[in-house]
């Protein structure tokens, strides 16, 4: 079994966050697709996830996970003391949401927005990306 993380695939931060879970998905649990790809758009309408959500999606048994609680939802798969993280999940989302749009609401002038390229996954890992 598996799960897809959608991300934005112009923020620097996003394509960083996926760097990092590729490093600590030692079980190759994840795989990925950028939401203004031709899979992410399709997904996001299949899992009937609003309109101009930009933010980080899981789809997992089912079901689009959105802000925090699909970060947690990931922290819970990844190698070493990343698991502790998805204990948070019992702060009401709202709460956590606030976090979590306030980084994302700042992403671009925090972290920068990519030009006109994009990563090129490596040969290694490019079979993860849809």
């Amino acid at each position: 079994m598996s799960a897809i993380v959608l991300f934005d695939g112009e923020c620097n931060f996003c394509d960083s966050s996926v760097q990092f879970i590729l490093k600590r998905d030692f079980k190759e649990y994840f795989y990925f697709a950028s939401l203004q790809s031709d899979v992410g758009q399709q997904l996001l309408k299949e899992y009937d996830v609003p309109a101009g959500m930009d933010s980080l999606i899981l789809i997992e048994d089912g079901t689009a996970h959105v802000k925090s609680s699909a970060a947690l939802r990931i922290c819970k798969h990844l190698a070493g003391g990343w698991k502790l993280l998805y204990a948070m999940l019992i702060i009401p989302s709202p709460i956590r949401n606030a976090l979590y749009d306030f980084i994302a609401r700042n992403r671009y002038k925090w972290f920068g927005k990519k030009d006109d390229h994009c990563m090129l996954p490596s040969p290694d890992v490019h079979r993860r990306f849809l």
